[in-house]
Order: C-alpha cells, then sequence, then structure tokens
C-alpha cells in the first residue's frame, strides 16, 4: 500500500514512467528495511501491549502470552491478576466476554496466541466499561483477517497435581461471503486436593481441626458465535454459551481437638450440579464512513446451581455427652436474567468521539434451602437454618463519555454513569427488605505526551460493588458442626473511588500510583461467639451447656485505603534473544471498622448468643513482585525457554495476617510447524498456599493454613488446522455481562 501511494504521487508531479520505475524500485528496497516497533506504549486511558511484535507471540495460547503481558500476572494458572487491582475483566475486540471465570480461562488456555494482535491494560475504565470496585480490565485485540475459508485449533492437557487431571478442547471458525460462524468446546475432568489446619480461641480455651478436602470434577463447556452482513452497515449477530459442571463425591475429612484433647471426626460428603446457559441476539448500525456505529442487545441467562451434602460428626473419646451427630443439606439457587443495552459511538470529523448508551437489567433468583437434624435415624427439619430466599433486582443505567484530543501532546476523556438500582428481598415466612438507591459514577482521564520518551496521565472512576448473589444467599457451608461459613442476605453494596497516576519511560519503563478509598467495604469476617441454651444430657436430663462457635459471614465492616505503587519494564535483549517482563508493586493500607453483631442471627426460645467484637483498624506495608523471562534457545525460533517468579510479602487483610506467598514456574516449549508442544511446572518448591494468622486485641485468634499441592507439571499438545489468515465472527458484547460476574 505505501509503494502504490508514493509511486501514485511521483506519477502526478510529472516524472517519466522510466523515472517512476526506477524510483519505484529504490521505494520497494527502502521498504525491506526492518523498522523496529514499538512493542508495549502507552496510549490514552491504556498500556498497549503489541503481541504481535513481540517474539514471545510464537506456538503459544492466549492464556500464557497474557502472564507475559506487563502488569497482569497468573501464579497458580487458573486465574489471572492486574497487579494493585481487585479483580479482572476480559474484554475482546471491546465487549466484555460471557462466560463464567473457569469456562473463560479454558477459551483463552485453547486460542492460539498467533491470532492476537494486542493486548490493552486498562487500570482505570472508563465509564462506557461495566466493571466494579477496583476492577481492572484485560481488552484483547484480535487480527483482523479477511480470506473465506475455515481453521481450528485441536488442543490436549495433562496435569499432575495431587492428581492426574486431563482436558481438551477444540475450536471451530468458518467464514463464507456474509456468513462467520466460529464456536469452540472443551471437556476436562479434575479433582482439587487441599489440606486444612485450623485453630481458634483465646486464653481459655483453643479448637484445632486438622484434614483435607478431596474435590472432583468434571466439566463440559462451549460457545457458538453466528454473524451475518445484511449490508456493508447491517450486522446481526447471535452467540450461545453453556457450561456443565458436576462434582459429585466431594469429601471434607477433619479431625477435632479441643484444648488438647481428641474430640471428633467430621466428615461431609457433597454432591453438586451447576449448569449455566446464556443467548444474546445482537444488531449493529454503521451510521457514516468514519467509525460511527449504533448497536443494541438483548439477552437471557439461565443459572442453575444444585448442592446436597451430609455432615457427620464421630465420637472419639469416651465422653458420654459427646455423641455421634449429622445433619444434611439442600441448597439449589436458580438465577433468571433478562437484559438489553443500547450503546452509540459517535466520532467526529475532527477526530473526537462520543460514547454514550443505556442498559436495562432484571434479575429473579430462587434459594429454597433446606437443612435437617439427623437423630436417632429420623429426619428432623431444622426450622432456623431452612430458608426460601427471594431476591429481585433491576438496574437502570445511562453513561456518556467525551473524548478530545486538545493538542498534539494533549487529550482527556470525561464521561459518567448514573445508575438506578430497585432491589427486594424476602426470606418466605419470616422477614423482607427493600434496597433502592442510586449512583452517579464519574470519570477523568487526562493524558500528557511530554515527547516520545515521557507519557504522563492521571486518571478518576468512580465505581460500586454490588454483592454477588450466592454471597446474599441465607445459607451455611459447614467445616464442622461449630464452624462454618454464612452468608448474608443483608450485605450493602460498596462504593469505590480509584485514582490513578500513571508515567511511561521509552515505551519500556513504566510507573503506576494509586489511591483506592472505599465506603462500606465487605469481605468474610470470622466472628467467634457462643450459644447458651437448655441441652439434653447423656442420661436425657435437660442441662444448659454453652457451646462456641467459629462463623464467617460476609458482611460490611467499615472503610479501607489502599495506596499502591507498581514499577516496571517490559524490554528485550540480545537481538530479541532474551525478553524480560519485570514489575514490583509497593502498597500501604488502612483498614478501618468493627463488626459487633451478626445480622442474620434468629433468636431462639430458651437461647443467648453472644458474639465477640471484631475489631479491623491496623495500617500495612507490603511487597509483591513478578519476573518474566522468556528466552530463545534457537535460530530457528522453534525452542523457547520460560523462567518466572513470582513474591509476596506479608499482608494485612480483613480475618488476618496471610503470610508469604511464592511461586517459581519454569517452561520449554517446541513449534514443530502447526504442532507446538509445551511442558511447564508451576510452584516447583509448593510455596504458594494461603497461611492466615488473626488476632483481635481482646486475645481471640483465629489461624488457617490452606495447603492446596500448588506444584502442577502439565503438558499440552496443540495443532492447528486450516486457514490461519481467516477472520472470525464479531466478539458481540451480551447485554448482562455484568450480571454474569455476579453468579
Amino acid at each position: 500500500m505505501k509503494t502504490q501511494i508514493l509511486i501514485a504521487a511521483l506519477f502526478f508531479s510529472g516524472l517519466t514512467a522510466a523515472q517512476q520505475t526506477k524510483d519505484s524500485l529504490k521505494i520497494k528496497n527502502i521498504e525491506a528495511i526492518n523498522i523496529k516497533k514499538q512493542v508495549f506504549k502507552k496510549q490514552s486511558d491504556r498500556f498497549i501491549y503489541d503481541v504481535a511484535s513481540s517474539p514471545i507471540a510464537k506456538g503459544t495460547n492466549t492464556f500464557n502470552l497474557l502472564k507475559q503481558t506487563p502488569m497482569i500476572s497468573s501464579i497458580d494458572g487458573k486465574s489471572l491478576k492486574i497487579m494493585g487491582k481487585s479483580d479482572v475483566v476480559i474484554y475482546i475486540n471491546n465487549k466484555k466476554t460471557n462466560m463464567d471465570a473457569e469456562a473463560l480461562i479454558e477459551m483463552l488456555k485453547g486460542t492460539p496466541s498467533e491470532d492476537i494482535q494486542k493486548i490493552e491494560v486498562i487500570t482505570t475504565p472508563g465509564s462506557e466499561f461495566q466493571v466494579e470496585s477496583n476492577e481492572g480490565v484485560i481488552n484483547i485485540v484480535m487480527k483482523k483477517k479477511k480470506n473465506d475459508g475455515y481453521n481450528g485449533t485441536l488442543k490436549m492437557n495433562n496435569e499432575q497435581a495431587y492428581y492426574n487431571n486431563p482436558s481438551a478442547g477444540a475450536s471451530f471458525n468458518f467464514r463464507k461471503n456474509k456468513w462467520s460462524v466460529n464456536s469452540n468446546f472443551n471437556t476436562g475432568s479434575w479433582t482439587d486436593r487441599e489440606r486444612y489446619t485450623l485453630s481458634n480461641g483465646d486464653s481459655t480455651f483453643r479448637n484445632e481441626s486438622f484434614g483435607y478436602n478431596s474435590d472432583p470434577n468434571k466439566n463440559v463447556g462451549g460457545s457458538v458465535n453466528i454473524d451475518y452482513e445484511l449490508n456493508k452497515n447491517h450486522s446481526l449477530g447471535f452467540t450461545y454459551n453453556m457450561r456443565y459442571n458436576k462434582s459429585f463425591n466431594s469429601i471434607l475429612d477433619v479431625t477435632n481437638w479441643e484444648n488438647g484433647a481428641l474430640t471428633n471426626r467430621t466428615v461431609n460428603n457433597e454432591n453438586a450440579q451447576t449448569r449455566n446457559h446464556s443467548f444474546n441476539l445482537n444488531y449493529e448500525i454503521k451510521t457514516d464512513s468514519i467509525g460511527s456505529k449504533l448497536t443494541s442487545n438483548v439477552s437471557y441467562l439461565w443459572f442453575n446451581r444444585n448442592k446436597m451434602s451430609t455432615n457427620e460428626s464421630f465420637p472419639l473419646n469416651t465422653d458420654p455427652d459427646n455423641k455421634y451427630s449429622a445433619l444434611q443439606q439442600s441448597v439449589p439457587q436458580i438465577i433468571n436474567n433478562y437484559a438489553a443495552n443500547i450503546d452509540y459511538l459517535k466520532k467526529t470529523a475532527k477526530g473526537n468521539t462520543w460514547l454514550m448508551g443505556v442498559s436495562y437489567n432484571h434479575t429473579n433468583t430462587d434459594n429454597d434451602t433446606r437443612q435437617d437434624k439427623i437423630e436417632n435415624g429420623a429426619i428432623i427439619n431444622d426450622a432456623n437454618q431452612t430458608n426460601h430466599f427471594i431476591y429481585k433486582e433491576r438496574i437502570l443505567g445511562a453513561y456518556i463519555t467525551y473524548e478530545r484530543k486538545l493538542s498534539e501532546k494533549f487529550s482527556g476523556k470525561v464521561g459518567t454513569r448514573y445508575e438506578i438500582t430497585r432491589s427486594s428481598g424476602e426470606i418466605l415466612g419470616k422477614t423482607s427488605f427493600d434496597r433502592n438507591y442510586n449512583n452517579i459514577l464519574p470519570y477523568l482521564n487526562l493524558n500528557y505526551a511530554i515527547n516520545s520518551d515521557h507519557n504522563l496521565t492521571y486518571s478518576f472512576s468512580s465505581r460500586i460493588r454490588r454483592p454477588r448473589f450466592w454471597e446474599l444467599n441465607p445459607s451455611r457451608t459447614y467445616f464442622t458442626p461449630n464452624n462454618y461459613t454464612q452468608n448474608n442476605p443483608f450485605v450493602l453494596a460498596s462504593k469505590f473511588y480509584n485514582q490513578e497516576i500513571s508515567y511511561m519511560y521509552k515505551n519500556a519503563f513504566f510507573a503506576n500510583l494509586s489511591f483506592n478509598y472505599v465506603e462500606d467495604a465487605s469481605n468474610q469476617i470470622p466472628l467467634q461467639g457462643s450459644v447458651t441454651g437448655p441441652k439434653k444430657d447423656a442420661n436425657g436430663n435437660m442441662v444448659i451447656t454453652t457451646t462456641k462457635f467459629l462463623r464467617y459471614i460476609r458482611t460490611n465492616y467499615g472503610n479501607n485505603k489502599q495506596l499502591g505503587l507498581t514499577l516496571g519494564m517490559n524490554k528485550s535483549w540480545f537481538k530479541e534473544i532474551w525478553t524480560t517482563n519485570y514489575s514490583v508493586n509497593l502498597g500501604y493500607n488502612i483498614y478501618s471498622g468493627t463488626v459487633s453483631e451478626d445480622p442474620t442471627s434468629v433468636p431462639v426460645p430458651g437461647q443467648t448468643e453472644v458474639v465477640e467484637p471484631y475489631v479491623i483498624n491496623f495500617k500495612n506495608f507490603n511487597v509483591s513482585g513478578n519476573i518474566n523471562n522468556n528466552i530463545r534457545l534457537s535460530s530457528n525460533k522453534d525452542w523457547f525457554l520460560g523462567v518466572n517468579y513470582y513474591y509476596g510479602s506479608k499482608v494485612k487483610i480483613e480475618s488476618g495476617t496471610l503470610g508469604v506467598r511464592q511461586s517459581f514456574d519454569v517452561s520449554l516449549k517446541k513449534i514443530m510447524g502447526n504442532w507446538t508442544f509445551v511442558a511447564e511446572v508451576y510452584d516447583l518448591f509448593n510455596q504458594n498456599y494461603n497461611s492466615i494468622q488473626g488476632i483481635q486485641p481482646n486475645g481471640t485468634y483465629n489461624n488457617v493454613v490452606n495447603f492446596e499441592y500448588p506444584r502442577i507439571l502439565n503438558i499440552g499438545v496443540t495443532y492447528n488446522f486450516g486457514n490461519q489468515k481467516l477472520k472470525k465472527a464479531r466478539e458481540i458484547k451480551s447485554a448482562n455481562d455484568a450480571i454474569k460476574s455476579r453468579t
């Protein structure tokens, strides 16, 4: 294209044909010079990683590519994180993905890296993004290809952790004239293994539990995306996503001690099935030739999870009051969501951009929880823990954003979202509540390109975090009869105010300073207390007893402030033989709040419940770092070695002090034509696990060690077939994307 333009210019300037030919040859010779592209750069409100120009983007998958992207890390092979952010939302071609977390990771692992043009890391998303709290956005931009035909990918993986976990996946893409179809399918079976060490108490008593959890899973998932171009300005699209997960015979087996004496053994057996189906119909109209367009979506989401469990405690001493006890639970959850949205993108001849849109989400959840006691072989309903909870939520939202380039060096983006939330909950026959609130969520981004080597950006955004639907369901999950988690239908939405200053030097070195303030912050809080009331002794006589409990309840507790500084670089050395991606995050957190009661507690006649106040009042400094190295071992670019290391220092969180976490990973990759072979070892030294120590000012303590056997050996084989220059169907934004992340 460059050659054609320059030849045309020479022609119209009056040169002879011979001179044109001579100069054409010169121009072609000039174009043969290899000009190095900017692989990593800052642009307006985002960091851009041009992976198509990077040596690491050969023969791998999108998930591994994201792990090598500046500011992004993964220390478990199952999730992604932007340093300094609470969570990550994945977009593809500026459209939010409409899959649950596990299905999304499988899709990323099955997508060839050669399909990716660039990865955008947006640490402070604008008003047009459907995100919550302090979430960052990863926008994956696919290559644009125009050839008709078909292509696909076949992938097989085998993980060896505590158990052997095989999986397989396939994707198929087809394009012919106005039709585009892409689909993917994945299946696998795995068993998670966890070892627990739990202890809690105070100066007068201590409870200790030791045991393990074995959770087998079978998973099937997939999606179909169909796009039809009615004409050059009108397109119609349909998307269907599904996932089915089966987890039968999940066993939690723990042995319990009280004040150093062996008391009982608790065995929890759980069967669960999860079904997730979503549909989306999309219509897009291009309104001019410079990129303006109107898009509309109508979506439906159906989510169903059935969980049944039996929790038994067997006495292990001769105390006559220490008897066999058992309970069983049925905890179903059904979610129906109906959603629609209209978005308009308007580009002006001067290069300015308007974005505006409206959306509506209507969600109904049905949670009919039943809990029974098993006494002498008889099943007796526990009316206090049996709840039929109905929750309805309606959200009407509107946003507008204006982006303008004020000068060659200075540009800005300003916007706001307005959200109206109407929600109501009812525990049938017990209690009900209404939650109605409106939120104005402003956004501002200012970008100053000082010169070609220096770029400076300031961003501000306001967001809220609504409770996840499963957090609202007032059910319990038991470790032991007196140690359990408790969901809370009364938890409030939290408000987040996020600010950032970003600086980039020579498109290789960057710094990101952030400050986040949270009102009505919520988390899972360990509440200790006691219940005093009548109970039958070994002889059948009624006596007054006091039973200690540890209840992990999800609730609001107060406010927190988080100050973070991320420093990093992305650079290639020795003619791109060695590619480095290093970053370090320095954090300073201030938490303040108190939880002095359990809002879910229902008084039982004849019983008295006392809860020890849980105080969250601390300041904490922490450090984390990520080192990624990719080394090309051959001149043919077909052997690669990866050496990665993650470190996280001790950090105080709401439930206590989280201990040091580390992970050392090694990978070896071989490319043979359309085949790619990968061998990876995650957390070679088994150092990536959770250890939490929580001590309260009144002397109560709660310690948890959760060891998940993190060392994993993974062997993967990928085969790409068909026309690799095929253009995929449009990635379509679903109207209920914001709801799916809360299931």
